[in-house]
């Protein structure tokens, strides 16, 4: 099957294109990373796939518009407050 062939079947089965998909599931396992655990964001970064920290941070705040870090303190504030 041809990459374009992949995407558009993907992308008719999924409701979005595969990098999408991706990149929202690597968002979802990082919120649980943060929001569960202390590994910091570079470790993150690669166990997710990323080539750096900083790829990382970026696609996380376009993603969630707000960075890792912020992220992680606002998480544990609110879990700490209930």
């Amino acid at each position: 099957m041809s990459r374009t062939s992949f995407a558009e079947r993907f992308r008719a089965v999924a409701g979005v294109p595969p990098l999408t998909y991706l990149t929202r599931w690597r968002m979802l396992l990082a919120q649980r990373a943060l929001r569960d655990g202390d590994a910091g964001v570079g470790s993150l970064a690669f166990t997710l796939g990323y080539a750096s920290g900083g790829a990382f941070s970026t696609a996380f705040k376009r993603e969630t518009g707000e960075s890792p870090l912020n992220y992680r303190r606002r998480i544990s504030h609110n879990l700490a407050n209930r």
